[in-house]
Formats: structure tokens, C-alpha cells, sequence
């Protein structure tokens, strides 16, 4: 029996948003005939996991598609599960900050028209130290493979703010966007004085190719968890 697969993510009533997550899921489907693939988000918009569970035998698979393992992924989501009661679900690891997705935030800001500016790496930004951490692994892996320093800024929640940070810096600037999907956060980036704005990830073939990845390993946890029963 194949595991199904959930993707899990932060939620949004933003039409291009939401557009982009059913794009992503289409791209799946098709990479996994026979596997049942959904869509759930951690809060704000509907389904939620408590929605989305209830229709799907086990085994299944969680994939939270968040680029950094804030509270959602150490403690939101976790809790939901538990509360939920299901032993037949895996908690898979979060997309980010996966080297693979670097590239995928470079040819968007190639995209963009990048043309030698200061990079500074846009996130969401947390108040979160393990999710802090994890974003600034991501502008780690930007500044090596572009040779130079790349600030983070961070969009709401946290500090230093994108636009501060945009300020700061001596020469023009392109955002690159550690965002998976539009809505507001990526139009706020707009106001923050940088000279381009690169695309969020999207349903990019890196971004696709990160979620199956995470899809594997969990299901083989799921395989050995139910062979050991």
C-alpha cells in the first residue's frame, strides 16, 4: 500500500497563492500515479489536517512546506497530529533550508533580471531561534554560491526588517525571495526600496523535486513503522 502523500502549508486566502499550491499539487499527482496527494494548511485557510486526515487510510505522509523549522513545524503541527490521535502518520521535515531550493531562489532572481546588484535573502522572517538559524543557513548557502555577503531581511515577525536592511546597504539591490508562493508578504516586498524583486519558489521543478524527496523518506519511516508492528 502506498503512503498518501499531505502537503502541508501555511495557508492563504490569496488567489494567486492558492493558485500556485494547486499547480504544485497537479505536478505531484503526476509524479506519483496511484498516490493520493492533498492539500492542507497549518492555520488560516481551510482544509486543515483535521479536515484532510479523516478522508485518507494510512499510511500517510506530512510534508510541511515551510523553509525553515519554526514553531509550525517543532510545535503547531506536532500537537495537531497528537491531538488528531493517528499512529499511521509521518511528520516529515520541513522543505527548508534544502541546497536544492537555494538554486531555485537564484534562477527566480536570475528571472527578475538580476544583473550584479547586492543580493538580500527576503524570508518571512520568525521570532523563532531554531527557525533563525535555519534562515540564515539559506543566506549562508546564497553568499557561497554567489561569492559575496547576503544580508537576510526578514518580512514580518523578527528583525532586521527587509527594508531596513535594503537601507543598510551601498549599492542597489535585488531581493531574493525565500517565499514559496504569492500574497501579501511578496507584495509588501515591493515597498522596500530594492531595485528588483525576484519571484517566490513556486512550482518550480527544484521546489517539486524537494517535496518528493521528503515524501520518500517519510514513507519508508512509514514502511519500517508498520513492519515493526
Amino acid at each position: 500500500m502506498s503512503a498518501a502523500l499531505v502537503v502541508l502549508a501555511h495557508g492563504t486566502g490569496d488567489a494567486a497563492g492558492r493558485g500556485t499550491w494547486g499547480r504544485l499539487l497537479l505536478r505531484l499527482r503526476a509524479a506519483l500515479p496511484g498516490v493520493e496527494v492533498r492539500l492542507a494548511y497549518a492555520g488560516v485557510a481551510r482544509p486543515q489536517l483535521a479536515d484532510v486526515l479523516p478522508q485518507l487510510d494510512g499510511p500517510v505522509v506530512v510534508v510541511p512546506a515551510f523553509l525553515a523549522a519554526g514553531y509550525h513545524v517543532r510545535v503547531d503541527v506536532p500537537g495537531q497530529l497528537a491531538a488528531i490521535g493517528r499512529d499511521d502518520v509521518v511528520l516529515a521535515e520541513p522543505l527548508g533550508p534544502d541546497p536544492a531550493l537555494v538554486d531555485v531562489a537564484l534562477a527566480r532572481l536570475r528571472e527578475a533580471g538580476w544583473d550584479g546588484e547586492q543580493v538580500v535573502l527576503a524570508a518571512a522572517g520568525s521570532t523563532d531561534a531554531v527557525a533563525q538559524e535555519d534562515l540564515r543557513t539559506a543566506a549562508g548557502l546564497v553568499a557561497e554560491r554567489l561569492r559575496g555577503e547576503v544580508p537576510v531581511g526578514y518580512i514580518a515577525g523578527g528583525e532586521p526588517r527587509v527594508a531596513d536592511v535594503v537601507a543598510a546597504q551601498e549599492r542597489p539591490v535585488a531581493l531574493a525571495t525565500w517565499l514559496l508562493a504569492p500574497g501579501a508578504f511578496h507584495r509588501w516586498l515591493g515597498d522596500a526600496g530594492a531595485a528588483l524583486v525576484a519571484a517566490p519558489l513556486g512550482d518550480h521543478d527544484g521546489v517539486v523535486g524537494v517535496v518528493l524527496e521528503r515524501y520518500v523518506r517519510g514513507a519508508l519511516r512509514a514502511c519500517e513503522h508498520f513492519q515493526g508492528l
